[in-house]
């Protein structure tokens, strides 16, 4: 067969295995039969990638469709079990792994407090050495993994997946954590702020047909991520979200001072509020104590919190006019606190914010859980090795071994 027959448009023009194969990622079947009338390609052309990326292990047959008269036709479909991704969820004091198949699917996952204080090399150790027991507890070889993702409590540069001054990761800044994990497995691995990766988890598993969402993580720290148009924007240096280094505008209803200048970080993360807290001679020294004292009816506490909500709907009232967005989701450790901080969010974008932009806006916490970040992480991966590029150039490998092997 010549080369040209099976990767199309890496020798010419057409639609080349990799874009036929974006067809089966939303988990449906076809004849070929159907994927020729869906593409414009002729029968001859649709069976020869077709078979190619069967070869590959990237599809697998599908039982037969309904007959129409004569022999019933054979389908395929995405096999999600052809490789295996690797996702992970960094945070300040806590660590995730979890082993995902290639349609999103969580097989497991392995999670541990840690502290990102360490450093790289003690925390990405615990990753790898997570990595390698998922794979073999469930039964996979380090071939079948195609990728591993890691979300990291800080501002990454989006070309380098390096880490750039942030400020709770001491002797993180600049570290190569692909290089890192790449000693031992040699796959792509694709790094990104945790926020971005909770953004996308979120989406995936509660919110799968909304378009325009943006994430607010209200922990240790105060970041977000948005998701515009069905993507996410990360812009030019991969600092697109990180609002709380935005200073928070002055309000007439703030208990603050107007010559208080400080951004939303220092005024409204769960660090903040612990400081408020022992100020008044309460026991908090972290955002979970908050998160207790919340949960156990304390009023300084929830006051707090929702003051600390207000702070923040001062900030995302520009974002939801600039951005329109349909849901914005608030999570991380205070956002589990309860309705506290959502009521103050609500209670000033729902008043400043232009109303068509809220007129159909939901304000909500978040139901994805632990799992949105690992999943986040594996999405990922696996948007880029099953991308149209990635899966032709797989395929062009193997044709180039056939054809002058």
């Amino acid at each position: 067969m010549p080369m040209s027959d099976a990767l199309g448009p890496l020798a010419g023009h057409g639609s080349g295995p990799g874009d036929l194969f974006q067809i089966f990622r939303e988990g449906e079947a076809f004849t070929k039969s159907q994927l020729a009338s869906i593409t414009g390609l002729s029968r001859s052309t649709v069976s020869t990638r077709v078979d190619l990326l069967l070869s590959k292990g990237l599809l697998r047959s599908a039982g037969e469709a309904a007959s129409s008269g004569g022999r019933p036709p054979a389908r395929v479909e995405l096999n999600p079990l052809a490789r295996v991704v690797i996702g992970t969820d960094l945070g300040a004091t806590h660590g995730s792994v979890a082993l995902s198949s290639l349609d999103g699917a969580i097989l497991a996952t392995m999670r541990t407090d840690i502290r990102i204080t360490d450093g790289p090399e003690p925390v990405l150790a615990w990753v790898v050495a997570s990595a390698q027991k998922l794979l073999a507890d469930e039964g996979f070889g380090v071939d079948s993994l195609a990728g591993v993702g890691v979300g990291v409590p800080g501002p990454v540069e989006h070309s380098t997946g390096r880490p750039t001054n942030p400020p709770i990761m001491p002797g993180w800044d600049g570290f190569d954590i692909a290089g890192y994990i790449q000693d031992t497995f040699d796959v792509p691995v694709l790094v990104d702020n945790d926020v971005n990766l909770l953004a996308l988890g979120e989406k995936a598993m509660t919110w799968p047909d909304v378009d325009d969402l943006i994430f607010i993580k209200v922990s240790t720290g105060i970041g977000s991520g948005v998701i515009s148009g069905g993507q996410l924007q990360r812009g030019a240096q991969g600092t697109a979200g990180d609002i709380g280094h935005v200073q928070v505008p002055y309000s007439r209803n703030s208990p603050r001072p107007p010559e208080d200048e400080r951004d939303l970080e220092a005024i409204a993360s769960g660090t903040a509020v612990a400081r408020e807290l022992r100020a008044l001679r309460l026991d908090a020294k972290t955002s979970q104590d908050v998160v207790e004292l919340v949960r156990s009816g304390d009023l300084h506490a929830i006051s707090a919190t929702r003051q600390a909500g207000r702070e923040i709907g001062e900030v995302l009232a520009t974002i939801v006019n600039l951005l329109n967005p349909s849901v914005v989701v608030v999570g991380g450790s205070i956002g589990s606190a309860g309705e506290h901080l959502l009521a103050g969010v609500r209670e000033v974008v729902y008043y400043r914010s232009m109303p068509l932009a809220t007129q159909h806006l939901s304000i909500v916490q978040s139901r994805a859980g632990d799992r949105a970040g690992v999943l986040g992480a594996a999405i990922m991966v696996i948007q880029r090795v099953l991308s149209a590029a990635s899966v032709d150039a797989m395929c062009a490998r193997d044709v180039a071994l056939v054809s002058y092997g």
